[in-house]
Order: structure tokens, then C-alpha cells, then sequence
């Protein structure tokens, strides 16, 4: 036998198996007190109420590091307060668990066997047979005033004094520091059926209590320790430093109970960080299904409120404002729709004895999820459970109502031989002895085992049974554990060490990024992305990437430290390093993790001090079957004595170079809630933690719209001067999903009066209903928009659109999309963000102080006035950035826009003559031609969401005597957003004027509806580049009478190509507009016009205006007359030989995007630079004549050929190539 029984556990409380033993139940001294808070309806009987509990005792009485918390505890033990029944119910024992929290995160383990003992107390008797009599005269008084009600309406739990016997729960409790499910359970159960058998036990009670308490210490890390129960020994087991950490709670039943399907889904939930809460009539499903997610989710750790089981009293817990995994019990009878749930919108609700999982809208797949179910099928099919949620079979009954599954045997001697036999010290003969002895023993106790003992059969399946749960439990979480491992395998690239010591970081931590999130999913599969980019968000990966950061100065915490343990030596295997085409690798650690667990069940490393005689008194101890005696408290309370020096810590604790008190100092910087005191249900407590609640809302809006303006204002767009921000559309949509959660969570916070699932959808239902605009009939498309809006166009064409909170309400619910209450106030939120009135529309909507105090209770953070007006601050902040968010994710809803044009006003007297056309173009398709009414500059139509806006094609019919306008911009208005966009055109429009161009595409920008003044200073987000201005052109014009230097030239056009470099080598996502760079403003047409125009000798060629074009036109007509065909004539020919009419400018910018979009753009500029009409219209100096000057900008432009140019329909419509 290997250990020794040195392992006597003397050290501290930390040290030993258990930390408290606890009996809790009635107090014949006080008598019976009603429990006010279990919210039960008195006209029951009170045989079936509930009544308040007690601690009765606890050993010890208190420990230096683990403070007893009396109320907590015996809240937790008996969650539903004393139960009574009569002999004519079931008397069946339960056995439940819980677990709590302390402030620093660390947790304990409750373990609690609750049995039935009969009332002695004739006062307690007397009260009970009084309340039932009162309660039946009662029902008799009320019954008789209903005509056919018969009187005897209480019979199930009617109670006399005189012919019952009452009966009373009472529960013994366990506290340990690691989840010691098995052993304890063993040990509760032996205690109790050595308090209900006839034959007293070996010793004493106190001898096993006080053995367990003080002299049988935590098994060693990678080893199994045996102890001794009243009836037998018990094992128990630690993994090792290189396992995954304890966890004995069955994942098999968790996964027979839900579903594999429904699994996945619940612990998608939990890694998103949602609103979790667990229903069942059962307390330790509660415990199995909430301990089963948590030991999932290894190597991160849940951060938030963790209550598996939530008491009555405790109830005001569901409004917590803040992600929480929570579980309530299932009264009889009761249903889903009678909870009052203020929390929908993003809560997963776990029905777990219906084996349901009612998850939050918009909930992203697991990555690899079909493949991942399908392995853990397979590993649950090994072991023969079932699949798809249903009552879980075993052979052998273990359940919470049955007595313990440790051996329970009659005779020292087969004690003595099971503990060899599970030492592996008996062969088969041995074996077959002790069941000749144990069918003796059977056959003179007339073949029955005493007090309710196991046949040797009945154990060995018992312990297979025991072995099989622990190795599934391995199983599943190497299947999860290397999930992780192959999405995070390399997550360390991406950790951001910016810091040069503790201090500095955790003083500057909020303005800290400490994990590079838009290269790391960058890398990843997109299929992944949706999860992992809202992963990325959560709290858990932000504490686990702290805790990385911070091993630069301290030890790694130990999960941290096993799971990069686990991918260094993954690394050394893994010959895969393309993230992008990852496949699904089954686990292949399955057997080998789960051969150490079985190796220590079944041979105990060590062995504990037999439970011993204690030095009691004469006449302490006696047993009295039935009864839990009295414990003697001297005797349990000698071990303290010996105990009250703590130990110093291992080294391996304190091998740092930073005292980890900096650690401790960062947990409680994360940690904003008490945990300790959320399980206090006085008043005051209950105030302060609402409190904290607020104060926590209040810091998540400040931390989310910071992040949303940092991402949103990121450097390339400061860079680049235009596109998009630093950030994918898919991490601005996950930016703001958690804003919608924020807003959600806050409207929900002490709410009384709900519509739906929506907190917010509800408030906003109930302001409209106040304001009288439910009853309004219902309008056509435009004479909504019309009353919706109200337009005020100015001189400058900007035109100010602002709808009202109501208005944008009623849009939302006019829109076809079977949008859900969830959906409809997601919808409302993102309009508001991007109309630049979510603060103002939430300000609006909270002035209504009465309808306040009618749906919210006091402790509502919305009745909190300071928090409210800093939160609607912080929300204001988000004006001074450009969202697209309703355009881009409502993409099929039916918009309203209003074009106007702009022409100069010395000659607006022309737009009478022209029959202008527009076609409106965007990211989700165009408009079509629209006519523009005669003798009108602005149409309005109604057309499918075009999303963000890029080009215009403005033309006309060329039909009127003066056909011909100077248009000075196109506004395009999107009459439900408010977003205007100016399309500056600078240029005639007409024939024999200008360039003689009968239609324009022009390049859009974003502006204020301030008008041209205001574009791109109203907002933190740089504007994008536009049409080519009037000013420029006018110089591109003049450039015959002035010298532009070379070397600004030369920049121009590195500038506008590297723009275009950085455009692809970005993440398709994060791509702005390809035809801004292209044909906008600073862009390549417009650099590439300039260069050409350089040293341009115009007077002595042509006597107009000068236009690149006829240069080009030139040199393919002198080409083809030499009969040389080649690519660049084809495509002056197919430009020219298009039935648009767009002008010179027009053919030209065509022209370079073909050339750009078939890569011969850089072999046609040294073309142009060879032909001898160059040396004749050029000057000398000019940049096409200059050899150096034509090979550095053709490299340049040949760069350009290793990307797919993909151009807009507007721009190459009517050309055949």
C-alpha cells in the first residue's frame, strides 16, 4: 500500500479536505417563523409552506482564510427553507450541491444531504396542528360561500396531531475548497444511514466529522487519497499540474439532460458572455448544468455573477444589469411564461427538465460546430448515453433521492478486503473467497445485507460506474480544451506588450490595447469570424490576455500556465501554420488524459488517519436510530487548536519577481462586484449591490463608446485621409451589438412593467402610447417619409433632415422585415446611431418622469438622475463619427431619396432648358435612370437600399434649343438616415461646350447637411476624396500658360498608386471605395491627367481647351496608319465607338481604369512617351519626354498589375472589351 497514514492533514484550513461541517434545520427554541421571502401562496396548507431554517452548528467555528458566512450557507443548504411532512409523503433523502463566490474569485463547495427527522418538540407540534386548523376553517368559510365546492379541499395536506406524525427537513453540510463530489456525497450518505440504521456505528459521529475536518488533508497534486467513511473507505483524486483542474460534476448527465445540440449551443452562450438562466425542479441539475459550463470553458474563466442556485429571496438578482449564469428552481406546476424576466433580449434560457434551450437572437455558430457535435456524439456513444435530452438510465441508481454508492459492508474483515481489492492486491482467488464470505454473511442474515447494505456485485458496478463518469468527464473537456487550442494555438503573436513595468500598465490599462484583434481574425477562417470576433469582446479573453501580459512580472496563473504548456507542446507537432485552411483535427489525447484519472481511482496513492476514539465523556455519543444527535462541540472544536498557524506558502506561490499582491491588486480592478454580498438578502445590502450595478453600467457605456471611437477613428483613415477605419465591418458590427446588449441590460435594470422581450422596444411602445401616435392611420411610402421628415432646403442645396424619436419608431415598425421586439429595437438603435441621434432620442425619452416611475422600481438605474445624464453623455460622444450601421445591415428595406442639382447661379436660368437624367449608384446596386421633371432640379423616388453611395451618371437629352448647364453638384438626400451626400461636378453639361460631354459620372462624398462649408470638419471620421473640383479643373486648364513643378507632380502620382497598394494588401472588409481612389479627387486618373499635361505645348497644337484625350486620340489614329493594331488602339477604339456620350474627360478616365483593370496601363505610358508626336507637342523638359521620369512611373503603375481590379458598372457601361 503506497502512503502512509502520516498524511494526518494537520496544516492550515487551506491544506485540509473540508473546511466547515454544518447542520442546519429547525430551531425548537424559536419555534416556527414563516418565511416571507419564498413567495408562496399562504391558502396553501401549512404542512406544504415553507419556514425559516438555521444553522444549528458548524465546526469549526471560523478560519482565518475562509470566513463562515452563516446566512449564505444556510440559505444555500436549504434554498426553499424548512419543508414538513407526515408519513403519508415520501420521506425520500435529496442531495444537492452550490457553490460561492468569494471577492477575490476563488471559490467553495457546499455539499448537502437533506433527510427527514421526526418532530419531538410538542410546542412545534402544537404550532403546526394550530396553523392547519386555523387554515382549514378558513377554507371552510370561503368554500361555503361557492355553491358546488366541496369543503375537504386541503385533504393532500391535511395534518392531526393526534394521528400523524410530523416529520421535519434537516441538512448536513460539507464546505470544501475543491469540488469533491463523489467523496462527499459518500461521506454525507454514510453519516446519515449510520444515523437511521438500528446498529450503532463502529465510533462515535464526531470521530468521522472531526477525522474529515482535521485530519484528512487535500490529496497531493497527481495523486489519490483514501479516507474512511462511517461504513467504508472513500476515495478521492487531484490531477496532476499537466492535467486539466478537477472537476467532478457529471458532463455526461449535463449532456443526457440537454442535448448534445442544445449543449452547444448553452456553452456558445456562455463564451459570448450572455445573460444565462438555468430552470429546473431539481437543485443539483442546477449545479450539474451550471458546473458543466463553467469547466468548459477551460482555459478562461467565467467573470461575472455565478449563482447555480438562486433562493427566493434572491430573486431581485434577475435584474442584474451585467452577464450572469444563474439557476431557479421550478415550482410545481409552475411555467415559463409565469416568470416576470425583465432581462430577454439577450438571455439564454435553460428549460433543463424539458430539455430546452431558448437561445438570444443572432446568436453566432460555434466554430466547427457541425464537426464538433459530431465528435462528442461519438465519445458520448462510446459510453453508452443518450443523445437528445431525456431521462438518464443507469444500471445502477445514483441519483440525488438514493442512498451512497460507497460499500457498505457487515464485517471489519470484507472491509478490510474491498479496500486490497481496490489496492489491486487481490488475484482471482482472493476474489472469489470474499464472495463466498459476503453470500454467507447474506445467508445468515437472511439474505439480506443489514441496514440496506450493497451486494459485492452491486459495488464493483457501483465503482465501474463511478470510473466511467470520470472518464467521460476527461473526454469532453479534451474535445473542448483542444478546440481552443487549435482556435488560439498562436495567440501569443498577437498579444501587445506595451508596458515597461506592472505599475505603468495597470495605471494606463483602460487606454491600453492589449491584443492586436483585427490581425488575429484576419488570419482566421471566415466562417469563425462571427464568433470569434464578439469572443474578442468578452471579459474572460480580456482577463485571460491581462493575465499574460502581467506573467511578464508575475507567475502565470496555473490555467494559464497548463494551456500554454499544452500549446508549446502542440507546436512541436503541428506541421499546419496556415490558420485560413484549418481543418477539424479530432483530440487524439482522449485516452491518454483519461488512463492517469482511471490509474488513481483505482489505486489509492495515499491513506489518511483512521477515524479514531476521541476523548469524550462518559454518555456522549450515544446513538439513537432516527435522530442526528447532538455533536458534542469541545470534542470537534480540539482540532482548531492545533491549527491556528498558517503555513508560509510554496514556493512555487511566490517564485516571482513582483509580489503577487500587484495580481491581487488587478483582480479586484476587475472585479467590480462584491461577490460575498450578493448572496445577502437584507435591504441594505440589497440597495448597495444595485448600486454597484449602476455605478457598473455607468463604467461599461464610458469603456464601449471609447472603444468605439478609438476603433472608429483609426490611424490608416488619418493616414490615407479617406475610406474606411481601421476596422472591419464585421468589428464595427460587433462594437455595436454590444452597445444594443448595453442598452438592453440598462432598460432592463429594475423594470416591473414589460411588453415582449425588449426592455427597451417596451419603453419606447409605452412613450408612444403615451403620446397618443399609436392610433395614426397608416400612409402610403412617400407620404411617410414626407410626414416623418421635416426638410428645410437651403440656398446651397444642403437640406436638413431630423425625425423625431416617434417618427423613427414608426418607420421602424412600417419596415418588411418580420423584425422580432429584439429586432425591432436593434433596428431603432442603429438608425439612431447613424442619424447622430441615439443621446438625443434616449434624453427625449426619458423626460417622461411619470411613465418612469410606473415601469421601473426605485433602484432602477434610469431613476438614478446623475448616472443617467453622465451615460446619455458618453452616448452623445458617438456623434462625432460616420455610421453606416442601419444602411448596411437592412440592405433588402425600401428607401426614399431625393436628388437635387446644383447648378452655378450666374447661369441657373439654363437648368429650364436641359432635360437632366440621374442614375444613383452604391455599395448594394443602382437606381436606374431617373427622369428629372421638366422645368424642376430635384426628383424624388423610392428605390431598394443602395447602401453607402459612390457614383452618379448625370446626363441629358441634348433636346432644348440652349441644351447646355454648368452644373455646380448633385445633393443626393437618404430621406430616413439624413445622410447627404455631394457629388461635385465643376463642369458643362452639353454639346459644344466644354469637353461637349452629355453625361457625367460623378464621385460621391459624405457631407454635413450643413452644407459644403462643414463637409468633412462636422466629424471625427476624415471625408472621402470626390469628383475632381471646378478649382482643379480650372488649373488642369491653364496648365499651357504655367509651369507645375516636376517633382509635385512625380508625388501626386506615388501617392495615388500607393493609395491603391494599401487598399488591396487591407483585409477585403476593411476596403473603402476602389473608384474614389480611382477616379476621385487625389486619385490615379486625375495624377495620371497631370503628368501627360506636364510641359504640354497646347497653343501650338490646338486652340481651345486642352484635354489629354486628343493627345491620346492622336497617337492610336497616327498608330493606326501604319497599319498597327494594337491593345491600346482596341480600347480608344471601344471607348470611342460607346453610345455614351461622356465627353473628353470622360473617355479619358476610362481610358486609365481599363488600362488599370486589364494591367497594360504600364506598358502604354512608354508607348505614349516613343511616339514621334511626343518630341512635337511636348516642350523638352516636359515629364513624357524625360526617360527616367516615364521608367520610374511605369514601375509604379506595373505594381498596380498583381491586384483584381474590379470596376463599378457606371464607369464601363456601353463599352464592349
Amino acid at each position: 500500500m503506497s502512503g502512509t497514514a502520516a498524511a494526518t492533514g494537520t496544516g492550515s484550513a487551506s491544506c485540509r479536505f473540508a473546511h466547515y461541517f454544518v447542520v442546519c434545520g429547525l430551531d425548537a427554541e424559536t419555534g416556527l417563523e414563516p418565511d416571507d421571502g419564498a413567495g408562496e401562496n399562504f391558502e396553501q396548507s401549512p404542512i406544504r409552506r415553507s419556514f425559516k431554517s438555521k444553522v444549528l452548528v458548524r465546526y469549526p467555528e471560523n478560519t482565518d482564510r475562509n470566513p463562515f458566512n452563516k446566512d449564505a450557507v444556510n440559505m444555500l443548504c436549504m434554498p426553499r427553507g424548512l419543508s414538513f411532512r407526515t408519513q403519508a409523503d415520501r420521506l425520500d433523502p435529496q442531495f444537492h450541491s452550490f457553490t460561492m463566490s468569494s471577492d477575490d474569485g476563488t471559490r467553495s463547495y457546499g455539499f448537502v444531504h437533506t433527510f427527514y427527522e421526526e418532530v419531538t418538540s410538542p410546542q412545534i407540534i402544537t404550532a403546526m396542528y394550530t396553523l392547519y386548523q386555523m387554515h382549514h376553517v378558513e377554507r371552510q368559510s370561503s368554500s361555503s360561500s361557492l355553491a358546488g365546492v366541496p369543503v375537504c379541499l386541503g385533504c393532500a395536506g391535511s395534518f392531526d396531531a393526534a394521528r400523524d406524525t410530523l416529520y421535519v427537513s434537516k441538512a448536513l453540510c460539507l464546505l470544501t475548497p475543491l469540488p469533491f463530489l463523489q467523496a462527499s456525497r459518500q461521506f454525507l450518505s454514510q453519516l446519515h444511514q449510520a444515523v437511521t440504521s438500528h446498529t450503532a456505528p463502529p465510533l462515535p459521529l464526531e470521530s468521522y466529522i472531526h477525522n474529515i475536518l482535521y485530519e484528512v488533508p487535500l490529496p497531493p497534486p497527481g495523486r489519490s487519497l483514501r479516507f474512511h467513511g462511517v461504513q467504508g473507505p472513500i476515495m478521492c483524486q487531484r490531477p496532476g499540474p499537466g492535467e486539466l483542474p478537477l472537476g467532478e460534476y457529471p458532463l455526461g448527465e449535463a449532456f443526457s439532460l440537454l442535448g448534445v445540440d442544445n449543449m452547444v449551443q448553452l456553452l456558445t452562450c456562455a463564451f459570448l458572455e450572455t445573460q444565462v438562466l438555468l430552470y429546473s425542479q431539481d437543485y443539483q441539475r442546477l449545479m450539474t448544468v451550471a458546473e458543466g459550463v463553467t469547466t468548459l470553458l477551460f482555459p478562461f474563466q467565467w467573470q461575472h455573477i455565478y449563482l447555480p442556485i438562486v433562493s427566493t429571496p434572491l430573486h431581485h438578482l434577475l435584474d442584474a444589469p451585467v452577464p450572469f449564469l444563474m439557476g431557479i428552481q421550478r415550482r410545481d406546476g409552475a411555467q415559463r411564461t409565469s416568470l416576470h424576466l425583465p432581462h430577454e433580449a439577450n438571455l439564454c434560457f435553460v428549460d433543463i427538465d424539458n430539455h430546452c434551450v431558448e437561445a438570444p437572437e443572432d446568436l453566432p455558430l460555434f466554430p466547427h460546430q457541425t464537426e464538433l457535435i459530431q465528435e462528442l456524439t461519438e465519445v458520448l456513444l462510446r459510453f453508452g448515453l443518450p443523445l437528445q435530452g431525456g431521462v438518464i438510465t443507469k444500471p445502477t441508481t445514483t441519483t440525488s433521492t438514493t442512498t451512497s454508492t460507497s460499500p457498505r459492508m457487515s464485517s471489519l474483515v470484507l472491509e478490510d478486503l474491498m479496500e486490497d481489492r481496490r489496492n489491486g492486491n487481490l488475484g482471482g482467488e482472493e476474489l472469489a473467497v470474499l464472495e463466498r464470505l459476503q453470500a454467507l454473511a447474506r445467508r445468515c442474515e437472511g439474505g439480506k445485507m443489514p441496514d440496506g447494505g450493497k451486494t459485492l456485485g452491486h459495488v464493483f458496478e457501483e465503482e465501474e460506474e463511478e470510473l466511467k463518469a470520470a472518464k467521460l468527464n476527461i473526454q469532453l473537456r479534451e474535445v473542448f480544451a483542444g478546440r481552443f487550442a487549435a482556435m488560439f494555438g498562436r495567440y501569443e503573436e498577437f498579444v501587445i506588450h506595451s508596458a515597461l513595468d506592472l505599475d505603468s500598465w495597470l495605471s494606463n490599462r483602460e487606454g491600453t490595447f492589449s491584443f492586436d484583434k483585427g490581425s488575429f481574425l484576419s488570419v482566421q477562417p471566415a466562417t469563425h469570424l462571427r464568433f470569434l470576433s464578439r469572443f474578442l469582446e468578452t471579459s474572460m479573453f480580456s482577463s485571460f490576455v491581462d493575465g499574460k501580459v502581467i506573467s511578464r512580472w508575475a507567475d502565470r496563473e496555473p490555467m494559464q500556465q497548463l494551456f500554454d504548456n499544452r500549446l508549446e507542446k502542440e507546436r512541436l507537432y503541428d506541421t499546419d501554420k496556415d490558420s485560413h485552411n484549418c481543418h477539424y483535427r479530432k483530440c487524439t489525447a482522449l485516452f491518454e488524459s483519461a488512463q492517469a484519472t482511471e490509474h488513481r481511482l483505482l489505486k489509492a496513492d495515499h491513506t489518511a488517519i483512521h477515524p479514531h476514539l476521541l476523548d469524550m465523556r462518559i454518555g456522549q455519543g450515544r446513538h439513537q436510530p432516527g435522530y442526528f444527535p447532538k455533536l458534542q462541540a469541545d470534542v470537534l472544536a480540539q482540532g482548531q487548536n492545533t491549527n491556528k498557524t498558517e503555513p508560509k506558502r510554496s514556493a512555487m506561490a511566490d517564485h516571482s519577481g513582483v509580489d503577487n499582491e500587484q495580481r491581487q491588486k488587478h483582480t479586484f480592478m476587475r472585479r467590480s462586484l462584491r461577490q460575498s454580498k450578493l448572496l445577502d438578502p437584507s435591504p441594505q445590502a440589497i440597495t448597495q449591490t444595485h448600486r454597484e450595478f449602476a455605478d457598473g453600467l455607468l463604467s461599461e457605456c464610458r469603456l464601449k463608446t471609447k472603444r468605439m471611437l478609438m476603433e472608429r477613428m483609426g490611424r490608416e483613415s488619418v493616414e490615407l485621409g479617406q475610406g474606411e477605419a481601421n476596422i472591419t465591418g464585421l468589428q464595427e458590427n460587433t462594437l455595436i451589438h454590444g452597445l444594443c446588449d448595453l442598452l438592453e441590460r440598462t432598460w432592463g435594470h429594475g423594470l416591473q412593467l414589460k411588453q415582449g422581450k425588449s426592455a427597451l422596444w417596451s419603453h419606447l411602445l409605452h412613450y408612444q402610447a403615451a403620446q397618443g401616435k399609436t392610433e395614426a392611420p397608416a400612409e402610403s411610402p412617400g407620404q411617410r417619409t414626407t410626414l416623418l421628415f421635416c426638410s428645410r432646403l437651403f440656398d446651397d442645396g444642403a437640406l436638413l433632415l431630423r425625425g423625431s424619436l416617434i417618427q423613427d419608431m414608426r418607420f421602424i415598425q412600417t419596415m418588411s422585415e418580420g423584425l422580432s421586439e429584439v429586432g425591432q429595437a436593434r433596428a431603432w438603435i442603429h438608425l439612431a446611431l447613424e442619424k447622430k441621434m441615439l443621446s438625443q432620442h434616449l434624453k427625449e425619452l426619458l423626460t417622461n418622469q411619470e411613465l418612469l416611475r410606473q415601469l421601473y422600481k426605485p433602484h432602477a438605474f434610469l431613476l438614478c438622475e446623475e448616472e443617467r445624464e453622465q451615460f446619455l453623455f458618453h452616448l452623445l460622444s458617438l456623434n462625432t463619427v460616420d455610421y453606416l450601421c442601419f444602411t448596411r445591415v437592412f440592405t433588402s428595406i425600401s428607401i426614399p431619396y431625393r436628388v437635387v442639382i446644383i447648378p452655378m447661379k450666374k447661369l441657373s436660368i439654363a437648368m429650364a432648358t436641359v432635360n437632366p437624367w440621374v442614375c444613383v449608384s452604391g455599395e448594394l446596386g443602382d437606381s436606374g435612370v431617373r427622369q428629372i421633371p421638366k422645368n424642376t432640379q430635384e426628383i424624388f423616388f423610392q428605390c431598394k437600399n443602395l447602401g453607402r453611395l459612390s457614383t452618379l451618371q448625370l446626363g441629358q437629352e441634348n433636346s432644348g434649343l440652349l441644351a447646355k448647364c454648368l452644373i455646380d453638384c448633385v445633393m443626393v438626400y437618404n430621406e430616413i438616415t439624413g445622410h447627404t451626400y455631394k457629388f461635385p461636378c465643376g463642369r458643362w453639361l452639353g454639346k459644344g461646350v466644354g469637353d461637349g460631354s452629355l453625361e457625367r459620372v460623378l464621385i460621391g462624398q459624405l457631407v454635413s447637411p450643413g452644407g459644403e462649408d462643414d463637409a468633412g470638419r462636422w466629424t471625427g471620421t476624415p471625408p472621402e476624396l470626390a469628383s475632381p473640383s471646378q478649382s482643379v479643373r480650372t488649373v488642369l486648364g491653364s496648365l499651357g500658360s504655367r509651369r507645375m513643378l516636376s517633382v509635385e507632380v512625380q508625388e501626386d502620382m506615388r501617392e495615388a498608386a500607393n493609395n491603391l497598394v494599401k487598399h488591396f494588401h487591407k483585409p477585403e472588409q476593411e476596403r473603402g471605395n476602389l473608384t474614389v481612389l480611382l477616379c476621385g479627387e487625389g486619385g490615379l486618373v486625375l495624377s495620371l491627367e497631370k503628368f501627360l499635361l506636364h510641359g504640354f505645348r497646347s497653343n501650338r497644337l490646338f486652340q481651345r481647351n486642352v484635354f489629354v484625350w486628343d493627345f491620346v486620340g492622336m497617337y492610336c489614329y497616327i498608330i493606326s496608319k501604319v497599319h498597327l493594331v494594337t491593345r491600346c488602339v482596341t480600347t480608344s477604339t471601344a471607348i470611342n465607338a460607346s453610345p455614351r456620350n461622356i465627353g473628353k474627360e470622360g473617355k479619358f478616365q476610362l481610358f486609365v481604369c481599363l488600362g488599370i483593370r486589364d494591367r497594360l496601363l504600364s506598358q502604354w505610358l512608354p508607348l505614349l512617351a516613343e511616339c514621334p508626336l511626343t518630341a512635337r507637342t511636348y516642350d523638352e523638359g516636359a515629364l513624357l519626354r524625360d526617360r527616367a521620369a516615364v521608367h520610374s512611373l511605369s514601375r509604379i503603375l506595373h505594381t498596380l498589375n498583381d491586384f483584381t481590379v474590379t470596376l463599378e458598372m457606371a464607369l464601363v457601361k456601353g463599352v464592349d472589351l
